[in-house]
């Protein structure tokens, strides 16, 4: 089993920032992917960023530019810095770990967007 624990989120004015960080504990031999979807109201889940499994990296088109995903992983954490925060960046951000074929997730963490 996997468990991820997300933190980092809040209440922030447009044109702030907040990190978010996501710590990976459990049995873990082969991650494929590791990164953040988030899901505001009424919305379906969709990716934010992602390491895959060759190191690269995967963002959503509007989030480029102004959000930058990193980790550590020998601390089997990955993060995810958010500047130049808008409004419809607003959502519950989840994090995920993929290994072998099966997806695991975050309880998630809000982040609020408003002024």
């Amino acid at each position: 089993q996997v468990q991820l624990v997300e933190s980092g989120g809040g209440l922030v004015q447009p044109g702030g920032s907040l990190r978010l960080s996501c710590a990976a504990s459990g049995i873990i031999f082969s991650i494929n992917a590791m990164g953040w979807y988030r899901q505001a109201p009424g919305k379906q889940r969709e990716l934010v960023a992602l390491f895959n499994s060759g190191g690269s990296t995967n963002y959503a088109d509007s989030v480029k530019g102004r959000f930058t995903i990193s980790r550590d992983n020998a601390k089997r954490m990955v993060y995810l810095q958010m500047n130049s925060l808008k409004p419809e960046d607003t959502a519950v951000y989840y994090c995920l770990c993929r290994v072998g074929s099966s997806d695991y997730w975050g309880q998630g963490t809000q982040v609020t967007v408003s002024s």
